[in-house]
């Protein structure tokens, strides 16, 4: 489960650098569309602190603080800056996951987030499709905003 799961991660941890990266008007990251909350560039935000707080911080021991407020409020962060953090968050989550061993798959996480107790293994899951879940609704943001139809 480890191995799969450390694939699935830099898989699509390296589509949303691809998401990012393909934003033609880097301006455009920042637009919200119509009755939704939050930009590309925000949601970008969010992952790269999600990820560095229960892969890094909780099980990778790296010391990151989240400012979750943050991630969604902050605007027009240079593009490349971005990428910079995701190509961290790529050695993070790779780090960590490459670290686990299959006891501590099987054990508690140490936080209890979702407000039930949870192994790691699951919880790992859950956090895949967090990432998949929003990276999909940036592709969605960054390919409205580069159509023609605007």
């Amino acid at each position: 489960m480890q191995a799969a799961l450390l694939a699935l991660f830099q898989r699509d941890i390296n589509k949303l650098y691809y998401e990012i990266e393909s934003y033609i008007d880097e301006q455009n990251m920042w637009l919200v569309l119509d009755k939704t909350r939050n930009s590309g560039g925000n949601l970008a935000l969010h992952l790269i602190g999600n990820l560095n707080t229960y892969l890094g911080k909780n099980l990778g021991n790296t010391g990151y603080i989240r400012n979750r407020e943050a991630e969604f409020s902050d605007k027009n962060i240079p593009k490349v800056l971005i990428l910079e953090n995701l190509k961290k968050t790529y050695e993070v989550v790779s780090e960590v996951l490459e670290n686990l061993s299959d006891t501590q798959m099987k054990a508690i996480y140490p936080e209890n987030v979702l407000g039930y107790e949870m192994t790691i293994e699951y919880f790992l899951i859950h956090l895949h499709g967090h990432l998949t879940y929003h990276t999909g609704q940036i592709n969605y943001h960054r390919r409205f905003f580069q159509s023609d139809t605007l």
